[in-house]
């Protein structure tokens, strides 16, 4: 395998071949079916894991020998997914040789038997009962079930067939058929004389489904199961996918949308290539998929693809070159699309070709097709395609590179635009995916076209000169800084279209520079000087009660001078926070419990990287002497002989009946046979296996292999692992070495690339319930969900509305403007829940660890070059997690938040004079976490603010 599988992945490989081993043994003993199923979310790998295990089992592992005679059946249910599969198995799977990947084909295909081997791709299309491979004659010796039921009866033993039934796409009806012809081969057919086959892999996204296939079957049932939480630690998925339509549909709003989607992909572009330039990553080249309408009677299509194509190109202000854009219409003839050529291209094959750029599509991409550079799509379709649509969905699943982005959060979410829905269609879009495949890992939410620019540290590439606007000037009374009065606004900061295009005339005609509908919402320019006459209706906040100006100084009126203050330098504050080493958390509802296997991953992300070369093989010498010293102990105490007899003989007990069942004699009959060597080797392998197939035993035999007893070292390898006293200390010396490795080398992790940022976060996670991290604050993150009031001052901002709009309730809108009317505030961060990479302070509840993200991470000035970061937690003290909370806040900074200007818990409070105000508890005060750490009730709680707390 030319990929290394992520952890889950390798587990559910390791348990998937010991399956297959004891299915095989068992159905060789007895003749009983054995079935397999592999349950896992949409994009999880089940291809990439199965593929591993063909591998596995043809050409061997640590503990496995090689089957090279071994058969697969690789059974799908369309000719795209088919193909898709053997590519990408005929691709990653570098054990194999070049032909042993074949397809069936309809035409060709005359064989008695199935060849040892190889592994053979079907899809249940192929078995309809028009197709001639299930027909005799015409030169045809063997029908297809012929040659199935002839290798089920010669070479049963070593015949497996594997059922992709995972993906989506499937019509009811075609649906039904293929459930039906899958069937075949897991129940048999009497029709076509086919016995069931003796060992059956199912890949499926849920049991349910599955259990459906297989209900009724008289078999072994094997499950192996991959948890969603597993996947989406993984990295392999997008954080977020939505589901775009216009906030309202007046007149024709198609081709408004196609602009805002392009502009979309062209961001995506943007990004992609800042993330090669800086982080040295692979090259992302981002695809815009765009699905037309079928067509009726002689029309291709019913969407006028030359109008697409050409407000594409208008939009990205370029024409496309021939070859990046392809179609994959059932039509698999060349075209012309406005002056362009565009070519089919088979779907198998896009995601492989860097040079395609734009996808035109009817049906073929829903069945199972999988593109991960797929980062935009805009479907034609109509609202009541909403089914149809969620299938779509489960294209763009996937990360481009099989990992999350820290640094740019924009780059972990995909866009489906859809300019002929509205919310309540789309929201029946989003039910629809959550509920297939019981839900995916990845978050899917509907939202109006225009909400989802990304906010941004990065400067714009070519600001435009306006008023400069004060960090400290926030336009709290404002809450869409771009009006939309006008009720045909469909995005905003644009104006809807007329029933047609508005066609330029005169000095509006473009000459490729501006463009043709100046004034409209396909102009790139609208809404600019409303923004610059926003800032400087901004200028001040008023001075009545309950507001104040926090302006230093005024602007300056029309142009910059010496005396204007500087717009603030977001990316610099992003560095500064960063070199911090804040320490954040990430918290799972998981038990961990096996530490040799993190502290293995660990050790190899440690050699890889280069940050500790002998990691591995310092650990395997010190496990060896591990086991050198148990051997050792049991030769000075004069048990080892001992123990080796009874680890090589075993006892074969035998009783004697007559003819009638009659028990002859009632003594047992027991012969003392020695264990062979194959079978030592056998258990040397699973001893191995037990070391995590990491080479201990072989290490421990290269310092203590005697000619005289070959398989000495072999014995005492097995002895030490049968030993539960030696394999308990084994897991202590594990998690103990694991952590001591931890906290030495994450400090160098700071300063690493993104890619491997990602993997020592992802090992590190699997390694711990509560794993600790460094926050890591990305350039670019995705806007806050929701209408709320437009903040300038806030961290991350969009450049074109000058500010960040942010939904605030009243207690944390009081306390953002106390803190705003300090001398030394800079900005502030909202720091949200769940995203990835928020602040996150672990507390415990009923036993258990919990996750909080503070509200607030504000930060000021000390000094002229430095600055004070604080966690400002407003909180309503009727929650029954108070006392919880500020334990954990308390115990947060007594171990990890000592570089934190201010850690504080606040609540609404009326002070002397009955004004409400924002009492304050800051947990970086020594008395005060004395206090919160013995209190029982939330009642002391109360109490310690009473007397503690203060107002600012």
């Amino acid at each position: 395998m030319i990929y290394e599988l992520k952890a889950f992945q390798a587990d559910a490989l390791e348990e998937l071949r010991d399956n297959v081993d004891s299915a095989q043994n068992e159905n060789a003993k007895n003749g009983k079916q054995q079935v397999i199923s592999l349950t896992a979310p949409t994009g999880s790998g089940k291809t990439i894991i199965a593929t591993s295990l063909i591998e596995d089992v043809l050409t061997g592992n640590e503990t496995y020998l090689e089957e090279p005679d071994t058969i697969f059946v690789w059974v799908s249910d369309s000719p795209e997914l088919n193909e898709q599969s053997k590519m990408k198995i005929e691709k990653t799977a570098d054990r194999l040789k070049f032909g042993q990947c074949v397809t069936i084909d309809a035409d060709s295909f005359n064989q008695e038997f199935l060849e040892e081997g190889y592994i053979y791709f079907i899809n249940t299309q192929k078995l309809s009962k028009t197709s001639r491979l299930v027909k005799g004659g015409d030169g045809r010796d063997y029908t297809i079930w012929d040659t199935f039921q002839n290798t089920i009866d010669e070479k049963g033993d070593r015949l497996i067939v594997i059922i992709d039934e995972a993906h989506r796409g499937m019509k009811d009806k075609g649906s039904k058929e293929a459930s039906t012809t899958m069937q075949k081969f897991i129940k048999g057919s009497e029709t076509d004389g086919l016995d069931p086959f003796p060992v059956v892999i199912g890949m499926s996204a849920t049991s349910a489904r599955f259990n459906a296939l297989v209900g009724g079957v008289n078999a072994t049932m094997r499950p192996v199961n991959i948890p969603a939480s597993k996947v989406a630690a993984s990295g392999l998925l997008k954080d977020d996918i939505k589901a775009l339509y216009p906030k309202n549909v007046n007149g024709r709003v198609d081709m408004a949308v196609l602009q805002a989607a392009t502009d979309d992909w062209q961001k995506k572009c943007d990004h992609w290539e800042n993330f090669y330039l800086t982080q040295k990553s692979r090259k992302i080249a981002p695809i815009f998929l765009v699905q037309v309408e079928n067509g009726t009677g002689s029309k291709l299509s019913n969407t006028d693809l030359d109008e697409v194509i050409n407000t594409i190109e208008e939009r990205l202000g370029r024409t496309f070159d021939d070859g990046e854009i392809v179609h994959a219409f059932g039509e698999k003839a060349t075209l012309t699309v406005n002056g362009r050529t565009v070519r089919y291209e088979e779907p198998a094959r896009i995601e492989g070709n860097k040079g395609i750029r734009v996808v035109l599509f009817k049906d073929a991409l829903s069945t199972g097709w999988d593109c991960p550079r797929a980062e935009t799509m805009i479907s034609f379709r109509k609202a009541n395609d909403a089914t149809y649509i969620a299938q779509l969905l489960g294209r763009m699943f996937r990360t481009p590179l099989a990992q999350r982005v820290s640094v740019d959060e924009f780059l972990n979410s995909v866009n489906l635009f859809l300019p002929y829905f509205n919310k309540e269609t789309v929201e029946k879009i989003v039910k629809a995916i959550k509920d297939e495949d019981g839900g995916v890992p990845t978050n899917v939410e509907g939202e109006a076209v225009g909400d989802t620019a990304p906010l941004t540290a990065l400067p714009p590439k070519k600001p435009a000169y306006t008023k400069p606007i004060s960090p400290k000037t926030v336009n709290h009374d404002n809450p869409d800084p771009k009006p939309a009065e006008d009720a045909s606004a469909v995005i905003p900061g644009l104006t809807s279209l007329p029933e047609e295009h508005v066609e330029a005339s005169g000095d509006d005609k473009q000459d490729g520079s501006e463009s043709n509908y100046k004034g409209t919402l396909l102009d790139p320019n609208y809404g600019k000087q409303e923004i610059a006459e926003s800032s400087a209706a901004e200028e001040h906040v008023g001075n009545s009660e309950g507001s104040r100006d926090v302006r230093a100084k005024d602007a300056p009126e029309e142009t910059p001078s010496e005396e204007t203050e500087e717009i603030l330098d977001r990316m610099s504050l992003i560095k500064y926070i960063n070199e911090q080493g804040i320490i954040s958390y990430e918290v799972r509802k998981v038990q961990i419990s096996d530490y040799l296997k993190s502290l293995f991953r660990l050790a190899g992300f440690l050699h890889q990287t280069g940050l500790y070369a002998k990691a591995v093989e310092d650990i395997k010498e010190e496990i060896a002497s591990m086991i050198e010293e148990y051997i050792n102990n049991l030769k000075a105490d004069g048990t080892y002989d001992d123990k080796v007899t009874k680890m090589l003989e075993f006892t074969l007990s035998s009783q004697t009946f007559d003819a009638f069942g009659k028990m002859v004699d009632k003594g047992v009959v027991a012969d003392i046979l020695s264990t062979t060597d194959v079978d030592i080797d056998r258990q040397f392998r699973m001893a191995e296996k037990q070391l995590r197939n990491e080479g201990v035993g072989t290490k421990y035999g290269q310092d203590h292999a005697d000619e005289d007893r070959y398989n000495g070292y072999k014995i005492d390898v097995i002895m030490f692992v049968n030993d539960p006293i030696c394999m308990c200390k084994l897991e202590k010396y594990a998690e103990k070495k694991y952590h001591d490795l931890v906290d030495i080398y994450r400090p160098r992790t700071k300063k690493m690339s993104d890619a491997n940022r990602d993997k020592f976060r992802r090992i590190i996670n699997d390694g711990d319930a509560k794993s600790q991290h460094y926050l890591n604050l990305p350039t670019t993150i995705d806007r806050y969900s929701g209408a709320g009031r437009c903040y300038n001052d806030h961290l991350y901002i969009d450049y074109e509305q000058g500010c960040a709009v942010i939904k605030l309730n009243t207690w944390e809108e009081g306390v953002l403007r106390e803190e705003e009317a300090r001398d030394d505030y800079v900005c502030f961060l909202r720091n949200p829940d769940r995203r990835k990479w928020a602040l996150c302070i672990p507390y415990e509840k009923n036993g258990y660890d919990e996750s909080m993200y503070p509200d607030f991470i504000v930060v000021r000035k000390d000094g002229p070059y430095d600055y004070f970061i604080d966690i400002l937690e407003p909180h309503d003290p009727s929650r029954n997690d108070n006392l919880d909370k500020a334990k954990g806040l308390a115990r947060y900074v007594e171990e990890d938040g000592y570089d934190f200007g201010r850690v504080q818990l606040i609540r609404q409070k009326k002070d002397e004079a009955g004004n409400v105000r924002y009492k304050r508890l800051d947990m970086s005060k020594h008395e005060v976490r004395t206090k919160v750490r013995t209190a029982a009730s939330n009642d002391e709680l109360d109490h310690i603010f009473d007397d503690l707390g203060f107002f600012e």
